[in-house]
C-alpha cells in the first residue's frame, strides 16, 4: 500500500533546522527521563535540565507537561507508522500479509511495554479516546487491509477491532507488571490468537 492511500497520522508541518534540531533534543531528553525514572519524573524543568537548554525554550516548544508527553506519543507513533508503511519488511512492505500482521502486532506488543507509563497517563486521562484518534484509525486501517489479505472470509474490520482491543496500556502493566509475564510469552500468545482466527 503506498503511504498516498494510508497517510501518516499527525504529520507536522516542516519547520526551521534549528527549531527541529530542539524539537528533537527535548523529546529525546524526555524519552530518557521516562525510560530512567518513569513518566511522573518528567517536569518542564527536568526535561530542559536533560535537554541543555532553557525551561522557557520549552515551554514554548511545548506549553505544557502534558502536551510534552503527547509529542512523545505522537513522535514514537510517527516512527512506527512509517515503519509499518515503509520500513522494511516483515513489518514494512515486501514480506507476505501473514508475517506482516504478526510483526505488527509483535511490534505494537514492544511499543506497549516499552512506553507504557506514557501510554498508560494517557488512557487513564480519557479512557475509549484511543477509538477516536487518527493514530487508532491508521493502525485499525492497516490491520484491517492485512485482514482482508490473509482472510477473505472473515469480517475484516470487525475482527481488525478484536485483534487490537487487547493491546492497552492497562492490559500489559497487568501482565508485565503484576503478572511479570515475559515479553516472549506474550508474543508466543499473539502467534496462539492468529493461528485461532
Amino acid at each position: 500500500m503506498s503511504r498516498t492511500e494510508l497517510p501518516v497520522s499527525g504529520q507536522a508541518p516542516p519547520e526551521r533546522a534549528d527549531a527541529a534540531r530542539n524539537r528533537r533534543k527535548i523529546l529525546d531528553a524526555a524519552a530518557r527521563l521516562v525510560a530512567e525514572r518513569g513518566a511522573d519524573a518528567v517536569t518542564m524543568n527536568a526535561v530542559a535540565h536533560a535537554a541543555g537548554m532553557g525551561v522557557g525554550t520549552v515551554y514554548r516548544r511545548f506549553g505544557d507537561v502534558s502536551r510534552l508527553l503527547i509529542a512523545l506519543l505522537d513522535d514514537d507513533e510517527r516512527r512506527f507508522q512509517e515503519a509499518f508503511l515503509s520500513g522494511p519488511p516483515p513489518l514494512g512492505p515486501g514480506a507476505p500479509p501473514e508475517e506482516r500482521l504478526r510483526a505488527f502486532l509483535f511490534t505494537l506488543a514492544e511499543r506497549l511495554v516499552g512506553n507504557r507509563a506514557v501510554m498508560a497517563a494517557a488512557e487513564a486521562a480519557s479512557p475509549g479516546a484511543r477509538y477516536h484518534s487518527g493514530a487508532y484509525r491508521t493502525l485499525h486501517t492497516h490491520v484491517t487491509m492485512l485482514l482482508r489479505q490473509t482472510r477473505p472470509g472473515v469480517d475484516a474490520p470487525v475482527f481488525a477491532h478484536l485483534l487490537l482491543a487487547p493491546f492497552v496500556p492497562s492490559l500489559f502493566e497487568h501482565l508485565t507488571v503484576e503478572r511479570q509475564v515475559p515479553l516472549d510469552r506474550i508474543k508466543a500468545s499473539i502467534d496462539t490468537l492468529l493461528a485461532a482466527g
